[in-house]
């Protein structure tokens, strides 16, 4: 990591996890798990990325605001255990957005800015100088303290971490268009024809006395006008919240350098493992900016007599007499004699049993693949298609033909 900026007049810095949505593009995966959920490289899950970076960055005060499947997270959070955080001043706390004003209908907040209007009054009790949003199902490195001490150094209401991306899939994220000397003239909610690739990182920095005003003017401007409709809330920060900062003139934005993946949908979920086995991802390389975790008691994994293991992660309590290339197996994952893994992400206690195939697939916790089945297919070392990726659910049964693109849902016997 690069050296970091001093901090000017120690600012009280608050962080906020947005761990909530359904992350329903992720199809089975997310059935009955939280995005944040999902493990990462075998031993971690996504939401350890987010946590870690703001740990080693020295921030203290860390919240998670959980809505969908939040119990799937807790365990795992341990009231910040694993990252040291759970302290009686500052530290880690929990959020559930709230559903007490009179305007606001029942249910999920509709996006990430309307997440942070449900817990503005919690957010102004904890009288912070500077408010760090973040999602916790991005795979990347970054020092928030550079990012903030740039934020103050300028100025700025709100600072946008930036990064690149080819512009054939900008239009999957909010595209970040600025002047030369970095200050944000608009920001596009997934447009359908996107002028280039520089979108937000899903990292923003706020002033927070700046967003908590931002927030309620934003609020005002999308009231129904009829009496009656249903409020419909403020959606994802690039529809309303960002853009009333915009038109202030204090957006600036914060280029991101290095490794960053979106984990939105299979396709990018089996990319950044891809990336992974081949070395391109260095989250796990430096150890003086660990990837703090809870903790697995499996033992150490066994490769067996005569089994072939090629460029992957094998996790602890993995037992090993196949085949397995640039895979990922998570923990207590077998493989059979006979068996092959191949360009395949293998989830915790799953079981592949002898003559089974596993090729270009996601196998999600406990699946049974039975003797003989096959799971997917080899398409292109360069594919990462989601027509190519076969999906299957936690603890289904494969015993026959699972065809590239198929997903199988959760507990379903096949064949």
């Amino acid at each position: 990591m690069a050296a970091h900026m001093p901090l000017t007049d120690a600012p009280r810095v608050l962080a906020i996890v947005q761990a909530g949505g359904k992350g329903s593009r992720m199809g089975v995966l997310t059935t009955h798990r939280a995005k944040p959920a999902l493990p990462f490289g075998g031993t971690h899950q996504l939401v350890d990325i987010a946590m870690s970076n703001l740990v080693n960055s020295g921030i203290s005060s860390v919240w998670v605001s959980v809505q969908y499947r939040a119990g799937t997270l807790d365990k795992h959070l341990q009231h910040g255990r694993p990252w040291d955080l759970d302290r009686n001043d500052g530290g880690f706390r929990r959020i559930v957005p709230e559903e007490i004003d009179a305007v606001r209908t029942g249910g999920f907040a509709s996006g990430n800015a309307d997440d942070l209007y449900r817990i503005r009054h919690q957010i102004a009790d904890e009288n912070a100088d500077v408010t760090v949003v973040l999602s916790a199902d991005q795979v990347f490195t970054l020092d928030l303290r550079d990012v903030v001490a740039a934020h103050l150094a300028k100025g700025a209401d709100l600072t946008i971490v930036t990064t690149e991306v080819p512009v054939t899939e900008a239009s999957n994220k909010a595209v970040v268009t600025s002047d030369a000397t970095g200050k944000v003239t608009r920001i596009d909610e997934k447009p359908e024809d996107p002028a280039h690739g520089t979108i937000s990182a899903e990292v923003f920095v706020y002033r927070t006395a700046a967003l908590l005003d931002a927030l309620d003017e934003a609020e005002k401007a999308t009231r129904p006008e009829a009496d009656g409709e249903d409020e419909t809330g403020l959606g994802d920060f690039a529809e309303h919240l960002i853009p009333t900062l915009v038109a202030r003139g204090r957006v600036r934005t914060h280029a991101l350098e290095g490794y960053w993946m979106d984990m939105g949908r299979p396709e990018t979920y089996l990319r950044a493992h891809r990336d992974l086995v081949r070395g391109d991802v260095p989250i796990f390389d430096d150890e003086a900016w660990p990837m703090r975790t809870l903790a697995t008691n499996k033992c150490a994994a066994r490769v067996r007599e005569g089994a072939v293991v090629d460029a992957s992660y094998v996790s602890p309590g993995c037992d090993i007499a196949g085949t397995v290339r640039r895979s990922v197996l998570g923990p207590g994952v077998i493989v059979r004699a006979g068996a092959v893994v191949e360009d395949a992400v293998v989830l915790d206690g799953t079981v592949i049993e002898k003559g089974a195939e596993v090729r270009t697939a996601i196998v999600d916790v406990d699946v049974a693949v039975r003797r003989g089945a096959r799971v997917g297919s080899a398409p292109a070392a360069t594919a990462a298609r989601d027509a190519d990726i076969a999906v299957i659910g936690a603890g289904a049964t494969v015993r026959d033909v699972v065809k590239p693109g198929e997903q199988i849902e959760p507990g379903d016997v096949v064949g």
